[in-house]
């Protein structure tokens, strides 16, 4: 069998399963009372079942142990399987802890904990960290001490993990963002020949595809923190074990491919430190919440919050392809530098940080009322 044969066909498996499991799910929710109610921060008006994550996880594992026997030996070498391994066990630590927290809303720092041990299962259980940095306009990977190495992995992964669970607000947003990131870092790993990664990812894209049909706007069932952990910690993972080689600015590639997730993250932090809020303080001012007051409807917000994700995608894989040199890198460098500026703006004419300020935008306009008074002199 063909690997292209193999991996269509752990595709078509997990779709299945994930449009088979999904409905079973719905009843279950609703039968344990694993359900969400609106509320003044929530744009759903009727009670919902969540625990939809069980859909993805559970079509993500069997269409993997389905594939198991006729994946052809040699294919994956032993320490693929250890990789493979990790994201199986740290993951099924996660579905657990979100599916206790659907049922039961667990509070935040038992959330942080279950995570900060999922992470350490993949660092200690199995030996999966970032071990290699590249600085920018070096001519080679750089060893990591394990003082740094070791944090700055369960760092990522935690982060990550959280990152896809805040912008969890829309009917399909989160599951759709993932399945672009998730689609980006395919695309890579089949550059690249990384056999583990692919695998993973086409698996992974079958489950949240069949679950998008179910979760997509009206949605009959949300993906609750059972599915938004569960799918931040595989992202966080894979992008960590496909491109930690890349020898180019290599840890500007993981961070395109969840941009997303991660701007918006950001945004919400400094928000809150400017309305002197706590961190961890629930609101109504991420990316999607904003483009809603503009105007946007439901679908159409969603669908333009992918189109950005798609974009984020794009230059992951552009800027992953481009040949190390000193020139590559100044271009790499610019387009970050112009992807920031862009959203500085965006974020500042949507009002994600604070409706009244304006600083990036204000500074513009002085330049500009400038130019053409000296003009007029």
């Amino acid at each position: 069998m063909s690997q292209v044969v193999l991996y269509t066909i752990g595709f078509i498996i997990s779709l299945c399963l994930a449009l088979v499991l999904t409905p079973f799910v719905i009843k279950l929710a609703n039968k344990i009372g694993a359900i969400d109610k609106p509320n003044h921060r929530k744009v759903h008006t009727r009670i919902m079942p969540r625990l939809g994550g069980l859909g993805i996880y559970g079509a993500f594992i069997g269409a993997y142990f389905a594939l198991q026997p006729f994946i052809p030996e040699g294919l994956l070498r032993s320490y693929d399987l250890k990789l493979i391994n990790a994201l199986l066990a740290g993951g099924s630590i996660i579905v657990v802890i979100g599916a206790l927290d659907d049922r039961f809303e667990l509070s935040a720092k038992v959330k942080l904990l279950g995570q900060i041990i999922a992470a350490c299962v993949v660092v200690f259980g199995f030996g999966v960290k970032i071990d290699l940095v590249n600085i920018p306009f070096g001519e080679a990977m750089q060893p990591v001490g394990a003082w740094i190495s070791i944090p700055l992995t369960i760092l990522w992964i935690v982060g990550v993990t959280n990152a896809i669970n805040l912008i969890d607000g829309l009917d399909g947003l989160a599951a759709g963002v993932s399945g672009i990131a998730i689609g980006t870092i395919l695309v890579m790993a089949a550059i690249l020949g990384f056999a583990p990664v692919i695998l993973l990812c086409t698996l992974l894209l079958g489950g949240v595809i069949g679950f998008l049909v179910y979760n997509f706007h009206p949605a009959k069932i949300f993906m609750g923190d059972t599915g938004s952990l569960f799918l931040g910690f595989a992202l966080a993972t894979l992008s960590m074990l496909g491109f930690k080689q890349v020898t180019m600015v290599s840890f500007v590639t993981p961070l395109l491919i969840i941009g997303v997730p991660l701007s918006d993250t950001f945004f919400a932090i400094v928000r809150r430190w400017v309305n002197k809020k706590p961190i961890f303080a629930p609101d109504k001012g991420h990316l999607h919440h904003c483009l809603r007051e503009l105007g946007f409807s439901h679908r159409r917000t969603v669908l333009i919050i992918y189109g950005i994700a798609s974009i984020f995608g794009i230059c992951a894989i552009l800027q992953s392809t481009v040949v190390q040199s000193d020139a590559a890198n100044w271009v790499t460098f610019g387009v970050i530098l112009v992807l920031v500026f862009v959203l500085q703006i965006g974020a500042e004419l949507i009002g994600i940080v604070d409706k009244s300020r304006r600083p990036v935008i204000h500074f513009l306009q002085r330049i500009i009322l400038r130019t053409e008074q000296s003009r007029s002199k």
